[in-house]
């Protein structure tokens, strides 16, 4: 058996060798479609990745509570003096919300408090724009961990201390040759105290713009209660404070550098976000119902926020992606299908002229199983060279699309196994009718053909 198996084998490398243009043309179709299983496997495990990463930088199981500005819409009233005229007062997104929410709401674990104040900052004779980002220590519960040194602790935060933990790329840019800990950078008019660096993000600018995210790696945390004392406490500011800024030649930059929002309403909220930990992703839906019915009723029915579910903007982004899977999977067997088409083309036309050569074979004692196994031999070769050829084109499609696009693809070993036995179950099916075809030949009939 093993000896049949070998002749055939042998046979089947020789008829490859003397039309390996032929060969190698029949191959293409099989070569294109397993490359691009190959790629379209890498570019979907590698967006499933990074769908991971954010999920991890969310939260599945949190809440996200951001301000907005709220829209109006009616007809005008003949008591329209004024456009904030009869407007309910509202203090905005605070930290008495995020306390009422963490007190009051079953199924809240935690909720992390963030202000955003845009600034420059210096060390070492470099200067740059960056952003401080004021939190509470359930930060970085929320979060990634800090890399080097301790995030902040309840005394840093009781006593509003000038420390801080900076991302990654702010480590990077200035700190590239010395150690982070314990160095001092100064942020706006403040000197702070590095005492940590946290572990990298990696979203990509695609991830970031989608998610409508900061890009984390490039801010400065300080305790909320340093950046609300040491920098400025925007529920603090008096109307006075925001028509001055208005009247400013460049109000828009100065109102965004001094943290106001002049575009939003009179007051600044005290609060750029509020992430909402719950028990659980049960938890989620209920959890952003009450708070959406808590803050209008803390805001005078102002609906000046907007309360975003993470889990449901990953869902979409999932079904999105499985829908692109969807389509290069498609593609990528329609090249198979054609590659397989082709190989049976091919055979056909070989059993046609090697009729001679199966009429002598089935003479001296071949039966119908051994041509059988012959041709079907054959066509497995022209699959399988043709499936590692696309397996390498395959590596070489995805790390172009990584290096090209900056979207992340990854190769497993069970996708190489994947299309290396797709290719040789579409060598084997396509191969089969040629082969049987050639075994029910008349050996007769066979020997007389010219």
């Amino acid at each position: 058996m093993l000896d049949k198996l070998t002749y055939n084998i042998v046979n089947a490398i020789e008829a490859i060798a003397q039309n390996k243009l032929r060969a190698f043309l029949t191959s293409l179709g099989i070569i294109f479609g397993v490359g691009s299983v190959i790629a379209m496997l890498a570019i979907g495990h590698g967006a499933e990745q990074e769908i991971l990463r954010q999920i991890r930088i969310l939260g599945a199981s949190n809440v996200i509570v951001t301000p907005t500005v709220e829209q109006e819409e009616g007809e005008v009233r003949a008591d329209d003096r004024d456009e904030e005229g009869g407007r309910p007062y509202s203090p905005g997104l605070t930290l008495a919300d995020a306390r009422s929410i963490a007190d009051i709401i079953p199924g809240v674990q935690g909720v992390s408090p963030e202000t955003v104040y845009e600034t420059t900052a210096i060390q070492s004779g470099i200067r740059r724009t960056t952003k401080v980002v004021g939190v509470t220590e359930n930060y970085f519960v929320d979060h990634s961990d800090v890399a080097e040194g301790t995030a902040f602790t309840r005394r840093h935060i009781r006593d509003a201390m000038p420390v801080a933990v900076i991302g990654h790329q702010v480590r990077a840019r200035f700190f590239p040759k010395k150690e982070a800990v314990g160095g001092r950078i100064k942020v706006g008019s403040v000197w702070l105290t590095v005492i940590g660096v946290m572990e990298p993000r990696g979203l990509s600018a695609e991830s970031l713009e989608s998610l409508g995210l900061r890009d984390f790696d490039n801010d400065i945390y300080t305790p909320l209660s340093t950046l609300l004392t040491r920098y400025e406490d925007r529920s603090r500011l008096s109307r006075r404070d925001i028509e001055a800024a208005s009247r400013d030649a460049n109000s828009t930059q100065t109102a965004r550098r001094r943290g106001y929002r002049v575009e939003q309403r009179e007051i600044g909220d005290q609060v750029d976000r509020l992430v909402i930990r719950t028990a659980g992703s049960e938890f989620v839906q209920p959890v952003a119902g009450v708070v959406d019915r808590m803050l209008k009723r803390r805001h005078n029915g102002v609906v000046d926020y907007s309360v975003i579910v993470p889990e449901q903007l990953l869902a979409q982004e999932r079904r999105t992606q499985t829908v692109f899977n969807v389509v290069l999977a498609a593609i990528a067997s329609i090249s198979l299908v054609v590659g397989g088409i082709g190989i049976m083309n091919i055979m056909l036309a070989s059993v046609m002229e090697r009729i001679r050569e199966i009429g002598v074979r089935r003479a001296v004692g071949a039966t119908q199983r051994d041509v059988t196994v012959q041709f079907v031999v054959e066509a497995l070769s022209i699959s399988t060279i043709g499936g590692v050829v696309g397996i390498l084109l395959g590596v070489g499609i995805s790390s172009g699309i990584e290096a090209a696009t900056d979207i992340p693809t990854i190769i497993t070993l069970q996708a190489v196994l994947l299309a290396f036995v797709v290719s040789v179950g579409v060598g084997l099916l396509f191969g089969y009718l040629p082969a049987k075809r050639a075994a029910e030949r008349d050996p007769v009939v066979a020997l007389r053909h010219e």
